[in-house]
């Protein structure tokens, strides 16, 4: 047993929720440890965000200098996955040098509650009981998986997609969300012929069309066969490919790829070895940990954050709600606020959405008015040559207060950040038209989308007083 026998603060988990949440802890002066059975710095650092983020960058560069020369794509592709793994070290590298410096014990293992106040961590085969005060559970999700998809050989996850030695030359993605669309468009830029499987009407599914829309343009134009409607049935596993039997419009049909990419979800890891139900923490039918405005749990004490609880599965919301957890913990009157959180998809044109779309608005009859300017004719979009898109601003019709934004284009998920600002400290469109945007960026069209709101409260209030 070593010296990290009693703790104030044990989290488990060490991915954005996790690690931010003990360093907050630490830096409020609580005694603070971290688990974690497998990597630090969780799935985002390793499986997830970062190294999906690297190789999506690179396909871009990929397919940008193949316009120009003739380069090889299976060199190219190394180089990309050499690239990714730095990225990810230097990120871990980051996370445990953040940890080490705040004063946070770090603890490698599988942390098994045994009761309220007590966690055994199992360490190759040893153990180490440590008691604790607080506990911030912080376990993540992982892939799931469905029966008639087995993940191994040939059927993948996202995890192994995002290892792959080769660029194959096929690839069949079930499911059509925010993951099957990135990965399918990274593989498509470096030449694979790609096949997605969508269950719904279409891919993306929970955006507004007319905001999906110049995405699917674009994975058309990389050649990405989209089958929407269709019902993946079996796979068949050959030495050196894979036959997808799927079902569309009550038909039989078959498609033939070199992998299988599965891609349909993740699953909260609130089961195993956690011992949830041994100290009588329910959960709900999805797994999933209920919790209240400050993260807290059916047993005070013990706090829930992350992918474990109700809401979006995005990193940076375990790590707002880490934070959350971590000043509540040390008696401060934190609470979540989920007006704010931005929903990003790092696609070709990126997506991001923050607060209440057009459609939501009018599905809950809230009146609203709207302010759209495109990238067509911004200048900056031009330079760069990515000019599909455009920014869709929701606010209330009679103080301007912004209350949505949807964004499709060019540098989507930076920009999202002014319309999130916008919508936390209640600035309405005026304040967005009236703040000078530096010439010529992208964001010269968040300015003309306010500018043209506020035309639109103009013209129907003097509607209003000629009546």
């Amino acid at each position: 047993m070593n010296k990290f026998e009693s703790v104030e603060t044990l989290v488990i988990g060490s991915g954005p929720g996790g690690y931010v949440a003990a360093l907050r802890s630490s830096q409020l002066g609580m005694k603070t440890a971290i688990v974690e059975r497998s990597q630090l710095g969780g799935v985002c650092t390793h499986v997830g965000c970062i190294p999906s983020k690297a190789l999506i960058a690179e396909s871009h560069r990929y397919d940008v200098l193949r316009q120009f020369n003739n380069v090889d794509a299976a060199a190219s592709f190394k180089n990309a996955q050499d690239f990714k793994q730095g990225i990810v070290n230097k990120q871990a590298g980051g996370v445990s040098y953040l940890l080490k410096s705040a004063g946070v014990s770090i603890l490698e293992g599988e942390a098994s509650l045994v009761d309220e106040h007590t966690a055994i961590i199992n360490q190759s085969g040893a153990e180490q009981t440590l008691s604790f005060k607080y506990a911030i559970l912080a376990t993540g999700s992982r892939p799931i998986e469905l029966q008639a998809f087995p993940v191994g050989g040939r059927i993948l996850s996202s995890t192994e997609a995002l290892s792959l030695p080769e660029v194959p030359t096929s690839l069949v993605v079930i499911g059509g969300g925010y993951i099957g669309v990135e990965l399918g468009q990274m593989y498509a830029k470096f030449g694979t012929k790609v096949t997605i499987l969508e269950g719904g009407e279409q891919v993306l599914p929970g955006f507004e069309t007319e905001l999906a829309a110049p995405v699917v343009w674009q994975m058309l134009a990389d050649g990405i066969n989209i089958i929407s409607g269709a019902t993946a049935e079996k796979v068949v596993q050959n030495a050196d490919s894979i036959t997808l039997h799927y079902l569309k419009n009550q038909e039989q049909h078959h498609v033939t790829a070199e992998y299988a990419l599965v891609t349909i979800g993740r699953k909260p890891n609130t089961d195993g070895k956690l011992g949830l139900a041994r100290i009588g923490l329910p959960v709900t039918s999805r797994g999933l940990i209920e919790t209240d405005e400050q993260c807290r749990t059916a047993i005070p004490h013990i706090f829930a954050i992350g992918d474990i609880t109700a809401g979006p599965a995005l990193a940076h919301k375990a790590s707002y709600e880490g934070k959350i957890a971590a000043e509540a913990i040390a008696g401060h009157a934190s609470e979540v606020d989920y007006k704010a959180i931005p929903l990003v998809v790092f696609s070709n044109p990126e997506l991001a959405s923050v607060g209440l779309s057009e459609t939501e608005a009018k599905a809950k009859s809230i009146p609203i008015v709207m302010g759209k300017s495109t990238f067509a004719i911004n200048g900056r979009a031009l330079a760069l040559r990515e000019t599909e898109g455009f920014v869709k601003i929701v606010a209330n019709p009679t103080s301007g207060i912004v209350i949505g934004a949807q964004i499709v284009g060019v540098e989507a998920s930076t920009l999202i950040s002014e319309l999130g600002l916008a919508i936390e400290i209640g600035a309405n469109v005026e304040d967005l038209a009236m703040t000078i945007h530096p010439h010529p960026t992208l964001g010269e069209v968040i300015m003309e989308a306010a500018e043209n709101a506020v035309r639109k409260m103009m013209m129907e209030s003097k509607k209003e007083q000629q009546i």
